[in-house]
């Protein structure tokens, strides 16, 4: 029986930091007003008004094949999770591909929200255990300030930018992608929405003038069914394979809201020691969050560790996964 096993994990982050009194700046808010409601200090922001999600990606999925020695021809397929594509046709992933040579490898991308990393490690590990896929790449890519409204005290401190990448390998040891459980709910489109610029309501003056090309989010429900449905997906997923809290050796959950974090680890009862937390110095990445984190603590997490990572997003969408780390 084939196994989907994680050979490498990369991230980049742009080099410019918008921290909290810059934005006090630029709307009415300070650095205690953001750090205790959200826990974010700082976030990388892409300024280069030429450049989209894609060079956040090219830049991840460069490094994670110099560092597991990959060839771009080797690759066989990339799958690009993102909800900032560089345009709504052709997909972020080909021009990752066109940019990197990966002349071998097919590609499309992928949108679940801030879960759309882990759903792609679920196709990705797919392709892999079938014996399709021999080498996929999995990059969330995330150009987060192209959506935020920096008007917009409440949700303009919450975003950065960046980008992580995962390539998975076969392998007859049972280890790697393990497990994953996903689900998804309707009924929260009107809580974390664009509300324009897609077939439904199309560009328009009047879409521009309104504010209605970035992101609207309610907090108060996002953040209620974040921590209740992060928390269902991890126990169920722990659950059917057995793990506890005290064998799961490192919590990974997406970086959206240092609250939600320390809500969902408290209700599971793991030990905060093994909660993984960057988004201080990050922000909320969306898809790119949880790669982004485990590339950040990778020295840490070592082979034979039982990870156990959740996401939530725009949809509503969710889940967990259990992952066995090889590297």
């Amino acid at each position: 029986m084939l196994h989907a096993r994680i050979s490498g994990v990369a991230s980049y982050v742009p080099d410019d930091i918008l921290d909290n009194e810059m934005l006090s700046k630029m709307v009415d808010t300070n650095d205690e007003w953001i750090t205790t409601r959200v826990g974010i200090k700082t976030r990388h922001i892409l300024k280069d008004p030429n450049l989209g999600s894609s060079y956040l990606g090219r830049r991840a999925v460069e490094e994670l094949l110099s560092q597991t020695g990959t060839k771009p021809e080797e690759v066989d397929l990339l799958i690009c999770c993102t909800c900032n594509p560089d345009y709504r046709f052709p997909s972020t992933g080909s021009i990752i591909c066109h940019d990197l040579g990966l002349k071998n490898a097919y590609s499309y991308d992928l949108q679940a929200a801030c879960a759309g990393f882990l759903v792609g490690l679920q196709d990705g590990a797919a392709y892999v255990r079938s014996g399709m896929k021999k080498k996929v790449v999995v990059v969330a890519c995330e150009k987060m300030s192209s959506m935020v409204d920096y008007t917009d005290r409440a949700t303009c401190p919450l975003f950065g930018d960046g980008a992580g990448a995962m390539l998975l390998e076969p392998t007859e040891d049972p280890v790697g992608i393990m497990d994953g459980q996903f689900y998804v709910d309707g009924n929260g489109l009107n809580n974390l929405i664009m509300k324009a610029g897609g077939s439904a309501k199309p560009a328009s003056h009047e879409t521009v003038d309104a504010h209605e090309h970035y992101v609207y989010q309610e907090g108060r429900a996002v953040y209620k069914h974040a921590v209740t449905n992060m928390l269902n997906s991890s126990l169920e997923v722990a659950e059917r394979n057995g793990l506890t809290m005290e064998t799961v050796d490192w919590f990974i959950p997406h970086q959206a809201n240092a609250r939600i974090i320390e809500a969902v680890a408290d209700r599971a009862g793991i030990d905060r020691a093994k909660v993984l937390v960057n988004i201080d110095h990050t922000g909320n990445t969306s898809a790119a969050s949880i790669p982004i984190c485990i590339a950040e603590y990778k020295d840490q997490i070592k082979k034979g560790d039982k990870l156990l990572l959740t996401a939530f997003g725009a949809g509503f969408t969710w889940g967990a996964m259990y992952v066995i780390w090889d590297i």
